[in-house]
């Protein structure tokens, strides 16, 4: 039977290959913390949301253990969700500036988010094994979108991109080292893709400057200006 968005967000709610990350995610969705209290959370891996047929799509690390974990959406009730919603709709990708519930009216155009992990993983670091174990979700996602721009936020986004590339026979030689705003184009043998990369909008890189709003905007208004041109090119 032919995937689906749908179908792949079924399997991956469902999802219990990696123990660590299920007792993780499930304790902390018990345990909560004071200011989520009374908060009922998800506490299930996350499958990506967005545009369906987006030319667009932005590769985050894995689920915030209050954050969409809590929310039960991606980038979604904490400081890196909206720093990533701020730059999506002064690019023209979301209706509204804001991630706060998974029910807060949120539309993405043009543009899906998803992430290289799917649980919340303890301090924010999956390992080697969980990182393949959740690859092929995002395989089947980048085969069915089949998009234009490839955004990966942060060196860990990078290398599941990579991954995927090699397990369709493309390899980058020599391997580009992550750098922000880096820009590279890639024959995929069906379509031509683009692949930026960016900072992670974490409070560890925003709080110390690493990762500032103009920075983070800059990278989003060259995916815009890029599909922009495409659109021009097929007038």
């Amino acid at each position: 039977m032919k995937q689906s968005i749908q179908s792949v967000n079924e399997s991956i709610i469902s999802c219990r290959r990696c123990p660590r990350l299920v007792e993780w995610r499930e304790s902390v969705a018990k345990s909560k913390v004071r200011r989520f209290q009374h908060d009922v959370y998800w506490g299930r891996p996350l499958p990506g949301f967005g545009d369906t047929k987006a030319q667009l799509v932005i590769i985050g690390l894995a689920p915030a253990a209050h954050g969409g974990n809590r929310t039960g959406r991606m980038f979604t009730g904490d400081d890196s969700g909206n720093w990533l919603m701020d730059a999506l709709y002064q690019t023209g990708f979301a209706n509204q500036s804001r991630s706060d519930s998974a029910d807060d009216g949120l539309i993405l155009t043009n543009a899906y988010v998803t992430a290289a992990v799917r649980c919340a993983p303890p301090q924010n670091k999956p390992t080697h094994q969980e990182q393949a174990n959740c690859l092929p979700f995002l395989e089947a996602e980048l085969n069915l979108l089949q998009p234009r721009v490839v955004m990966v936020l942060g060196r860990f986004a990078y290398d599941s991109f990579r991954q995927y590339l090699a397990a369709r026979g493309i390899k980058l030689r020599p391997t580009p080292k992550f750098q922000h705003g880096l820009e590279i184009t890639l024959d995929m043998k069906t379509h031509i893709l683009t692949l930026l990369m960016s900072y992670h909008p974490s409070r560890q890189n925003t709080q110390t400057k690493k990762l500032t709003h103009p920075m983070f905007l800059n990278i989003f208004q060259t995916a815009r200006d890029i599909l922009a041109k495409d659109e021009l090119g097929d007038k």
